[in-house]
Formats: structure tokens, C-alpha cells, sequence
């Protein structure tokens, strides 16, 4: 049953990682998003944002590994995805690109759900 919260965290931290390519420059930020980045401002709010995501990711993949960061894990996989998708859907109008976003938050929740509900019958089980 552990494996199975390990593989949700995987796959969720790989959703999240993929972002991270955008630090690279804001050409790559136009090919995730969708969006011109002239602005050197929001340029270098949204790379800085890429490294963020890169973070989440590898603690998200590390957690997999390492059980007792798992719980912490969930939860920060949790507040990532539902803000993003309740902010998606309360603002709408999205691009192509962002839908393919919401597209991955939807999997990277269900995954979510499947982890949480994985590892409080584990957590119950040791009680």
C-alpha cells in the first residue's frame, strides 16, 4: 500500500517539475503559457515562479522516498492544486496552454485523492 502513495507523490511531483524549464528564458515561458513576457517585471516574477515550482516538485518526489515527509507532502500538493484550479476556474478565459495546465491539476488531484486516502488507511493500520 505504500508503493501506492509513493507512485501518487511521483507523479504529482512530475506534473509539478515540468515548469521548471521555464526559468530557462521567456521564450520557453511563451511555449508553456501561452503568453508574451516583455515585461521584464513579469518575466522575472514568472521565472522566479518556474523556480518555485521546480522546488515543490522535487520535495513532491522526494517525499515518495521518504515516508515521513509524506503527510507534509499531500498537503502542499493539496493547497498547489486547488488554489490553482479554483483560480482558473474563478477567473476563466483561460488559453490552450492553461487548459492543458488544468488538464494536468485535474490528474495531479486525482492523484492527490488517491495518495491521501491511500495513506490514511496505512496510518490507520498502525494504529
Amino acid at each position: 500500500m505504500r508503493f501506492i502513495v509513493s507512485a501518487m507523490l511521483l507523479a504529482v511531483g512530475i506534473i509539478h517539475i515540468l515548469p521548471l524549464s521555464g526559468v530557462l528564458s521567456a521564450a520557453r515561458l511563451f511555449d508553456l503559457y501561452g503568453i508574451s513576457f516583455e515585461d521584464p517585471n513579469l518575466e522575472i516574477l514568472m521565472r522566479h515562479r518556474a523556480v518555485l515550482f521546480g522546488l515543490l516538485g522535487i520535495f513532491l518526489i522526494s517525499s515518495a522516498f521518504l515516508p515521513n515527509l509524506q503527510l507534509a507532502a499531500l498537503i502542499t500538493g493539496f493547497v498547489s492544486v486547488v488554489s490553482f484550479l479554483y483560480l482558473a476556474y474563478s477567473v476563466g478565459g483561460y488559453n490552450d496552454q492553461v487548459n492543458r495546465i488544468v488538464t494536468a491539476d485535474k490528474a495531479a488531484l486525482v492523484c492527490l485523492i488517491v495518495g491521501s486516502i491511500t495513506y490514511a488507511i496505512n496510518y490507520s493500520n498502525t494504529k
